[in-house]
């Protein structure tokens, strides 16, 4: 992957709907150039899927929560991870080291409804405990730098001088 394949990374990140022409543009390439490019990432697993970055309150689903899942056995396994993803409150779930052996990140219309779901986690096989963080409100959310570094994804345009 070379700077340009960033470049895509970042510009397809902020608009993944922008024509191939305008993603060209944005690196020096052709709409053809810049098309078989990311065809090639997605092909390479670079780029996972395409996907709309949907407001949870907007759907009813306005309460977040952390929960740390404490475990008996190894919680790695299908038949657990089949579990998990039949809930469809559960929109995240990490092996963890540390206190717990998940980090599950839950989505919920209501406290009431993280109730029922943290029922839910707690019913699966090998579950010994949760501990739950709910989320007051967030700062921000962001996807990975393709760039790899600490520098800003895209400079902004110096301003009109005074």
């Amino acid at each position: 992957m070379d700077e340009v394949d960033r470049i895509l990374l970042t510009e397809l990140q902020q608009d993944a709907t922008q024509a191939y022409a305008a993603l060209g543009k944005a690196v020096g390439l052709s709409a053809g150039a810049a098309h078989e490019r990311v065809r090639k990432l997605r092909e390479q697993g670079v780029i996972r899927r395409t996907t709309v970055d949907v407001d949870p309150a907007a759907v009813g689903r306005g309460v977040m929560a952390f929960v740390l899942v404490e475990a008996g056995s190894w919680m790695g396994d299908p038949p657990t991870k089949a579990a998990l993803e039949a809930l469809p409150e559960v929109v995240e779930a990490h092996i963890i080291a540390g206190p717990a052996s998940l980090l599950v990140k839950v989505r919920a219309p209501t406290t009431e409804e993280l109730q029922a779901s943290l029922r839910r986690l707690y019913a699966i096989e090998g579950v010994t405990g949760t501990q739950t963080i709910v989320v007051l409100e967030s700062f921000f959310e962001r996807s990975v730098d393709a760039k790899g570094d600490d520098s800003p994804v895209r400079p902004s345009p110096p301003g009109p001088s005074r």
